[in-house]
């Protein structure tokens, strides 16, 4: 079949092989008898003309559709989910893999989820990575078990699907550590208030590091609030009021962060020579927009998305089983920018 007016017979004059040979290589025929150097001929003729194999004739054949399903939850809709849907596409790519995308609303039912994996496995989709707005515990649909899958951000309640998540201990711990290091022995930290993994995870890192150090742990700089900008304020802002405030903040996000910004403004407190402040997601339409920049550990939803193409690949290859001890956990680096500096005699505000 010519593709862009190309045939199959045009790639093998300009290879310098069979038509059949063409045939094979590129519909990675099994079982035939085709040199590495030969193949790559192949390839580089068709790349250079332009022509690529009937997918629907291969699928056929091979009973291989060459598509995964992405069922995102409202991340669709979040501004950091372009990056798992980058990540998961490039390594798509690299495999000659097609995403097909579905969006689901997070507050759907557990009902309304089977139908979106059913849409997913009725369009003959090879695998389905099933990607949650944030990180949490969940109960994944039942048919999900019935096609190879993946989870993004999250975690299988039961321990049985391979799943993917950022290192919330360790970058609360990259995040706290670089304050310490810039001097500061009075840090407080704005949390969520969410029964959610990273709530948790995060506040152990920050609890890690002042142990670690020798600094003794004050509960009254560890506060709780809904994850948003204007919680975020309030704690600030009553956490900031007395002579004895922190030097620093580490907030659970960059919204509160953001609402630390504001409180530190009204008390005339600048940043970051009478505050030092350190977030977390880098969100860049907050964090590099601020003034300073915010200084913030980046969630590492590119590396997320593409870790779990590659696996699904692994377990489409018929590899080994993968050994579900736990979710794999990426490293959240720290994103500088000018929001920390060392601490200065206080002043009053």
């Amino acid at each position: 079949m010519a593709v862009n007016g190309v045939g199959i017979r045009d790639v093998a004059r300009l290879a310098g092989v069979s038509i059949t040979t063409v045939s094979h290589v590129l519909n990675d025929t099994p079982n035939t008898r085709v040199s590495a150097e030969t193949r790559a001929r192949v390839r580089e003729a068709a790349a250079q003309l332009g022509y690529g194999p009937n997918r629907a004739a291969r699928a056929l054949r091979t009973n291989r559709s060459g598509l995964i399903g992405l069922l995102s939850e409202e991340i669709a809709t979040t501004p950091h989910a372009g990056r798992i849907i980058l990540g998961a596409q490039d390594a798509a790519r690299a495999h000659d893999l097609t995403l097909v995308i579905v969006n689901a609303e997070r507050e759907s039912s557990a009902s309304a989820h089977e139908d979106y994996v059913q849409t997913l496995i009725d369009r003959q989709v090879e695998a389905v990575l099933y990607a949650t707005m944030y990180h949490r515990r969940i109960s994944v649909p039942a048919n999900l078990r019935r096609v190879p899958a993946v989870l993004i951000d999250a975690t299988d309640e039961d321990g049985v699907v391979p799943a993917v998540v950022p290192d919330e201990v360790g970058g609360a711990v990259t995040a706290v550590t670089h304050l310490v290091e810039a001097g500061h022995r009075r840090i407080g930290f704005l949390n969520n208030d969410d029964d959610v993994p990273a709530t948790h995870e995060r506040l152990i890192g920050y609890r890690q590091v002042l142990h670690r150090h020798g600094i003794a742990i004050e509960d009254r700089l560890i506060r709780q609030a809904p994850s948003e900008t204007l919680p975020g304020y309030a704690l600030a802002r009553e956490m900031l009021a007395g002579d004895d405030r922190p030097t620093a903040l580490f907030c659970y996000n960059d919204r509160m962060a953001m609402g630390a910004y504001r409180a530190a403004a009204e008390l005339g407190l600048d940043i970051p020579g009478d505050l030092s402040i350190v977030g977390f997601d880098n969100q860049e339409l907050i964090a590099a927009n601020l003034f300073p920049g915010l200084t913030t550990v980046a969630l590492p939803h590119y590396e997320m998305g593409e870790w779990a193409v590659e696996t699904l690949v692994r377990l489409l290859g018929g590899e080994a089983e993968i050994q579900n001890d736990g979710p794999t956990r990426l490293d959240c680096p720290l994103v500088m920018r000018g929001s920390v500096a060392a601490p200065q005699p206080h002043r009053k505000a």
